[in-house]
Parts: C-alpha cells; sequence; structure tokens
C-alpha cells in the first residue's frame, strides 16, 4: 500500500504529474481503436474517397465504435487511475460513469440551474474529459483509505463505499469536474476581450491560443473561446481568430506524433506506436490518441507542440487569414476552410501557417525528444 501524502494543492499537482503516465497508458489500445475506427470513416466516407454514406450501416458501425472509445474515458480512466492511486477501482469507474448518466449529461446541458446538497454546480460535459476523473479518483483515495480506516470492519462493507460516492458528489461535480471551466471562463473571456482590440493585442491572442489551445481542450477551458467563434460565425460567416489558432494547434499535433515517430529509431514498439498516432491525427482527424498516448504521458512534448502551435499561428496572425467553415474537417482538410475568400492567398497562407505549425513541432519533437521524467507508469 502506497503512503498517502496531507491533501494539499501541491501535493495534488504533484500526484497529477507523477500518476498520469500510469493512467493513461494502460489506454493506449482503446485509444488506437478508436483512431483507427475513426479515421476509416473520415477515410471511406464523405469527407474523402466518398465509398461510404453517412447513413450507411457499416460507416454507422464505424461511428459508435469510434465514440465509444473516446465517450467513455471517464469510466476508463476511473479504472486506470484508481490502480495508480491505490484505491477502489469499481469506486473509480462508478465516478466516471456519473458524469456520463444519461440524466446528468441532460442536467448539464440544460440551463436550469442544479446543485448537490444546495451546492451550485457548474455545468460541464464531461463525455471525452479525462483530467476531472483523474483529479477525482485522486481525492477520492483519501476518503476511502480514511473511512476504511475509521469504520470498524463489521460495517465496512456496508457503509465505506456509499459514503465514499456521498462524500466526493460535490467535491467532483462542484469543485474538481468544473475547475477547468471556471478558470477557462475567466481566461477564454480575457483573450476574447484581448482578440477585440485589433494589431499586435490581436496577433498576441492567436499566438496564445495556437500554443495553449490542445491544454484548454484538455481541461475544458475552450468552451467559451468555441462559442464566442460559433456566435462571430453567425454574425459576420467567417472568423479570424480562435479558428486560426486552433487549426494550428491541431495540425502541431501531427508534427508531434511524426517528430516522436522519426525519434524512436531504436524502439519498434514505440516507432510503430507513434506512427499510428501520426496517421490517425494527420488522416483520420483523431488527435485524442496523441493527445493522451504521447502528449500527457511524456510531458516534454508538450513544449514541442506549443512551440509548434505558437510559430504557425504566429504567420496566421501576421498575414491575417480568415476560417469560412465553422465546422469542416479535421484532419488536413481543415485548410480548405480557408478557401471561401476572393483571394486564394488566404488559403495559401493557411496553409503555410499549418505547415509552419507541423514542421516546427515535429522537428522541436524530434531534437528535444520525448522522454519523461514522470514516474510510476507501471
Amino acid at each position: 500500500m502506497e503512503k498517502k501524502n496531507k491533501l494539499s494543492l501541491k501535493n495534488i499537482g504533484n500526484a497529477i504529474l507523477n500518476k498520469l503516465a500510469g493512467s493513461l497508458t494502460p489506454l493506449i489500445p482503446v485509444l488506437m481503436v478508436g483512431g483507427v475506427f475513426k479515421m476509416l470513416m473520415t477515410i471511406l466516407g464523405p469527407q474523402m474517397l466518398k465509398i461510404l454514406a453517412v447513413n450507411s450501416d457499416l460507416y454507422r458501425t464505424f461511428a459508435f465504435v469510434g465514440d465509444a472509445c473516446f465517450y467513455f474515458l471517464p469510466i476508463l480512466v476511473g479504472y486506470t487511475a484508481a490502480k495508480q492511486f491505490h484505491t477502489s477501482k469499481v469506486l473509480g469507474m462508478l465516478l466516471g460513469a456519473i458524469m456520463l448518466q444519461p440524466d446528468f449529461v441532460k442536467i448539464s446541458m440544460s440551463k436550469a440551474a442544479f446543485s448537490i446538497y444546495g451546492i451550485p454546480m457548474f455545468k460541464v460535459n464531461y463525455a471525452s474529459s479525462i483530467i476531472p476523473i483523474i483529479l477525482t479518483v485522486w481525492v477520492m483515495s483519501y476518503v476511502y483509505a480514511f473511512l476504511n480506516k475509521h469504520i470498524v470492519p463489521t460495517l465496512r462493507t456496508i457503509f465505506v463505499a456509499p459514503i465514499t460516492v456521498a462524500i466526493m458528489l460535490p467535491i467532483s461535480l462542484c469543485v474538481l469536474g468544473p475547475l477547468g471551466g471556471i478558470i477557462g471562463d475567466g481566461f477564454s473571456t480575457m483573450l476574447v476581450k484581448f482578440g477585440n482590440q485589433g494589431g499586435v493585442a490581436t496577433i498576441l491572442t492567436i499566438v496564445t491560443i495556437g500554443a495553449l489551445w490542445e491544454f484548454m481542450v484538455l481541461t475544458g477551458m475552450h468552451l467559451v473561446l468555441m462559442t464566442t467563434l460559433l456566435l462571430v460565425f453567425t454574425q459576420v460567416g467567417h472568423e479570424g481568430v480562435v479558428s486560426v489558432g486552433a487549426l494550428c494547434a491541431t495540425f502541431a499535433v501531427s508534427g508531434v506524433a511524426l517528430g516522436a515517430a522519426l525519434k524512436a529509431a531504436k524502439s519498434k514498439k514505440d516507432r510503430a506506436l507513434f506512427w499510428g498516432f501520426f496517421v490517425s491525427a494527420f488522416i483520420g482527424g483523431v488527435t485524442e490518441p496523441t493527445l493522451y498516448g504521447l502528449i500527457l504521458p511524456h510531458k516534454r512534448t508538450f513544449l514541442s507542440l506549443m512551440i509548434g502551435g505558437a510559430c504557425g499561428a504566429l504567420y496566421g496572425a501576421i498575414t491575417k487569414i480568415i476560417n469560412y467553415m465553422p465546422a469542416g474537417a479535421s484532419n488536413f482538410l481543415s485548410v480548405l476552410g480557408f478557401s471561401g475568400s476572393v483571394s486564394v492567398m488566404n488559403l495559401i497562407n493557411a496553409i503555410i501557417a499549418a505547415g509552419i505549425a507541423f514542421s516546427v513541432a515535429a522537428l522541436a519533437t524530434y531534437l528535444i525528444g520525448y522522454q519523461s521524467k514522470i514516474s510510476s507508469t507501471k
């Protein structure tokens, strides 16, 4: 049994960093399944080869398998995180399942106020998320251990699990789970206001989004930016701040996967895995395997991701590229969303910006490497 440290903000941060790789590495087969099935949807579907129609049985089969791999990540991570934190695996899975329970999802999507034991709940969509459940299971490990220690053996089977879940509900759904969204609201609102000022302020905003976009997505901090993006599209029909940074960040993910694949010359297992991540991200438009299977477990690659995204976004900001398609392809074809301008240079500059993000991220990953000092990866 691993010795429990005192509960503190510092120990929370250290514990998450130390256990992150161990929580995510076992999920790599699931991530690859999801990536391959979603890639098949992209390649065979209307976006590329047009072999499968959207309403065909085979396309829909690929869709529900691929979606299941990512949608239910809180449950899967609930298990792997509990294993890392040496606590109840089934309770870890249960807390993840609560986040995805259909009625709870409806509550989270509605505008009506909701509270847990009278505590207002900040509404968050936990599908495909990992950080909230890891934080939740980490804190649960202390609660579960405390109750196991202080409740007499004859009553543990009856009371430990229910009391643990009862205690964790407000902690998970009112504090830890929405943490990224709460922080993101303020941060994203600040970026939106800064980006509307024009000139250097807008350039800095786009570069910041390019560098931090994937981190904001992972923590739920991007929701305000996405709302702003869609609002601008409905008003003027195009957008040139959030979508520019997001485009470059997405291509930077593919670049990191390629750089790691090229770097892993001495490891056949890593090389094959990272090439799979690259194909999944670049061709299929599925970045989760790279994010969860490479970038998060190997924290050094986050620097490469930020450098690539920022460099590409800087070029896109300087050349003032504009996106004309709010919901286009998410793979290498996503640059076509910038083809709606009367000037072909908008598309050319978008391709260059994406190419810079991709190339710089790949080069940075190759030079910096992908090995992580995170421990406890068993």
